[in-house]
């Protein structure tokens, strides 16, 4: 699959999902997914709040697949465990209903950058440093006001705590696994 055609994929489904009935069946809502709707763990994090939201993180979806140049198969798979992490993750916060790509992005991020300063490449240590302090920011001083006004909604800055201390592991795990020669 070309990583292309799985960004569109990607892009259909949460512009789909900006369907008024359809977003209202797939938000990650806590007394929904307490009443058994275990779907909306995953569906969730592809709901957004209004286009400005979808755009903004589309246009991170898209953007960082040609920063770090992943096949396709691997940038589909990561995706999919970091959103599942990020629905699974907002289950132990306070959180009642969240949407948004916003946790899994960050997850990604942090995957990649870290998967490419554990490959040599030194510069990427900033970019995961930058990543890292900006979740640190968000938890002590809280997010973006400007982003809050823009997706019409409050950041949920637990999901992007959540993307990267799930994201970070699953990439120390890869580069152990790739390093022994698997």
């Amino acid at each position: 699959m070309q990583l292309i055609l799985l960004l569109v994929m990607v892009s259909l489904v949460c512009l789909i999902l900006q369907i008024p009935h359809l977003s209202a069946v797939a938000e990650w809502r806590i007394d929904s997914i307490e009443q058994g709707e275990w779907l909306r763990i995953l569906s969730g994090n592809f709901t957004h709040t209004n286009f400005t939201h979808l755009a903004m993180n589309l246009g991170a979806l898209w953007i960082m697949a040609f920063i770090f140049r992943p096949s396709a198969i691997s940038y589909a798979i990561l995706l999919l465990i970091i959103s599942l992490g990020v629905g699974t993750g907002l289950l132990f916060s306070s959180i009642p209903i969240y949407l948004g790509l916003s946790g899994s992005l960050h997850g990604l991020f942090a995957f990649y950058a870290l998967s490419e300063a554990l490959q040599g490449r030194k510069s990427s240590w900033l970019l995961l440093a930058g990543v890292v302090i900006k979740v640190i920011w968000e938890m002590t001083q809280g997010a973006s006001v400007s982003t809050a006004e823009l997706i019409d909604a409050r950041v949920a800055v637990e999901a992007h705590l959540t993307g990267v201390l799930i994201a970070i592991p699953i990439a120390g795990l890869n580069y152990i696994y790739h390093k022994n020669g698997r």
